[in-house]
């Protein structure tokens, strides 16, 4: 059993009240030294507005082709970017679970379609399907098993030391909530559609199907690849700049 770790450095530590110092806890992250930092160097040629073409390209894809299948260095270097997300302490509370074979596909949406029918029928509030009508989802989904992957994020809600004791993940779903970010923009910027879902009820089982361990919790689940020749998204408009910012 995982206990959270109190590194004392004296005896004397013992008396101190919280709050007091931290200068008895051993700090997780080992950094010896800190190096110059100049600012961003690697920047695209238009800047944010080229990055904004990007993004305001990018619409959450419900039908995919099942091929060309994108290699999977471009999926890893997406990956690679949603690593470099910042988080609580530096410590980097995600697992990324990329699924390609079709029978652990098979699978997962036999677990998540179950579970969509009665959250549709029974556990979603009436004005929630409400709102889902016009975008046209129900409990099925054949985008798990169409598309050519599916990417698994967990949140890792604490880690382990060196002795066993749990490491502690602090924000752990925002950072994991930022990673996440970043990768949608990754995939965009390499020309895949993707799909944000977050199966309800579902996580702990496909979590065992994974052998995941415990301490990981199924944040979201993104089926990647090609839109299909025949895709069709909802006429959405995105809220005016002077909507969302406040200049003071």
């Amino acid at each position: 059993m995982l206990v959270f770790a109190s590194p004392i450095q004296d005896k004397n530590c013992n008396d101190r009240r919280d709050g007091e110092s931290n200068e008895c806890y051993m700090p997780a992250l080992k950094i010896d030294n800190h190096i110059p930092f100049h600012g961003a160097t690697e920047t695209l040629p238009g800047g944010a507005k080229e990055f904004y073409k990007i993004t305001n390209n990018r619409r959450s894809v419900r039908s995919y082709r099942s091929e060309p299948i994108p290699p999977l260095e471009v999926i890893s270097n997406c990956i690679l970017a949603a690593g470099t997300a910042p988080s609580g302490a530096h410590t980097e509370p995600w697992t990324f679970c990329v699924v390609s074979d079709i029978a652990i596909k098979k699978r997962i949406r036999e677990i998540i379609e179950t579970e969509e029918e009665l959250n549709y029928a029974q556990r979603m509030h009436r004005q929630w399907t409400a709102d889902l009508r016009p975008l046209r989802t129900n409990h099925i989904k054949p985008y798990l098993t169409d598309a050519p992957y599916l990417i698994l994020v967990f949140k890792q809600v604490y880690g382990s030391l060196a002795d066993g004791s749990r490491k502690q993940h602090y924000y752990n779903e925002i950072s994991v909530s930022i990673a996440i970010g970043i990768l949608l923009c990754a995939l965009q910027a390499a020309g895949l559609s993707s799909l944000v879902t977050t199966p309800l009820n579902c996580g702990h089982t496909i979590r065992l199907l994974l052998h995941r361990p415990e301490n990981e919790k199924l944040l979201v689940l993104l089926p990647v690849g090609y839109a299909a020749e025949d895709c069709e998204v909802p006429n959405l408009q995105r809220k005016k700049l002077e909507d969302i910012m406040h200049l003071y």
